[in-house]
């Protein structure tokens, strides 16, 4: 297994990182970013309506909602992106069992087929085109995931236990082009996916949400990594979500370990080793509080958001196993627990 190089970030070091706990503006009155907003938060406080404004800005803003929701036997990925210039959705379906994939893809001109509230919880999402159709909305219980595509119907629900926190990062790249993206991991899901009009129950205490969250004005190109999974072990409920190379050098990462519903920021920049030559060889992500191996078990072929914005993207679904240390300074073990990696290049 190879090192991959990552530059500024050949081994790991610490990043030291800002708490923010109260509602801040992303953006300044004139679309740039507002220095107040950069750090780290527990909960969705950062407001990003304003991003998009200001002179040039058309074209490199994003917006995107990603929620992936894993069983035993199935994982479901519903996706909703507006890139200024294409609106890109998704609905994608594995059978863990037996490998079989379902992709129904769209991509529309400009964002029309997508709505998307300005601010995390503001608003309803919605994507809707002659290929697939998504509804993901906020209720007493936590977040409804519906969606309609030729062979795949989901209908789940996202619960959001009392105290469950979200890891928000804003990453600075300059005061023109930022992000802000929530980590939402180890969501306690139910409900059926419907295959070819089959049901296939995604039952209570087995399946698990995670939800990626974007509002930013990006750079023309972007090389990242990235990680997350969420289980059971130990009778705890545990999600992480690790990332590299996009953040490198920015002052902010997006690390983050979470037992049962307790977030710990991991303010350090993390070593990968992956093999590009061979995908499917196991993944090593290291730092001083992370050490964990991804044993890949299947590669997602690319989709639709890659005939928009043509990317080399690699994505891989496995296992995770190894320790992270929590903000108290206990080892947390991970053990066979269920999730992704993924390596990006443009």
């Amino acid at each position: 297994m190879a090192d991959v190089p990552l530059p500024q970030a050949v081994t790991h070091r610490p990043v030291p990182e800002r708490e923010i706990t109260a509602a801040v503006l992303l953006t300044l009155p004139d679309g740039r970013l507002n220095p107040e907003a950069v750090g780290w938060t527990r909960t969705p406080l950062v407001i990003t309506d304003g991003v998009g404004r200001g002179r040039r800005a058309w074209g490199r803003t994003k917006r995107w909602e990603n929620w992936t929701v894993t069983t035993s036997t199935h994982v479901v990925t519903l996706s909703i992106s507006d890139l200024d210039y294409a609106a890109v959705h998704g609905i994608w379906l594995l059978d863990r069992r037996t490998g079989v994939e379902i992709a129904h893809d769209a991509v529309g001109l400009l964002g029309g087929s997508a709505t998307l509230p300005g601010t995390l919880g503001r608003g309803a999402v919605r994507a809707r085109t002659l290929a697939v159709r998504i509804d993901i909305d906020e209720v007493e219980d936590g977040t409804r995931l519906r969606a309609v595509g030729e062979r795949v119907r989901v209908d789940l629900l996202a619960h959001r236990p009392e105290g469950h926190e979200r890891l928000g990062v804003v990453v600075p790249w300059s005061r023109r082009r930022f992000v802000y993206a929530v980590k939402d991991v180890a969501r306690p899901a139910e409900g059926t996916v419907f295959v070819d009009g089959h049901p296939e129950p995604f039952a209570t205490g087995v399946s698990w949400a995670t939800h990626d969250h974007g509002r930013g004005r990006w750079p023309r190109a972007v090389q990242s990594l990235s990680g997350t999974g969420s289980g059971v072990n130990d009778g705890r409920a545990i999600g992480f979500h690790v990332g590299g190379r996009w953040t490198d050098g920015t002052g902010s990462v997006e690390n983050a370990l979470l037992v049962d519903g307790r977030l710990s920021k991991l303010s350090e920049e993390l070593a990968w080793e992956y093999d590009p030559e061979d995908w499917m060889a196991p993944w090593r992500v290291r730092g001083d509080a992370v050490d964990l191996t991804f044993t890949p078990e299947l590669i997602r072929a690319s989709g639709a958001e890659h005939k928009a914005a043509p990317s080399q993207s690699n994505q891989c679904f496995g296992s995770w196993s190894g320790s992270v240390r929590d903000e108290g300074g206990a080892r947390v073990e991970v053990a066979d627990v269920f999730g992704w990696a993924q390596a990006r290049n443009p």
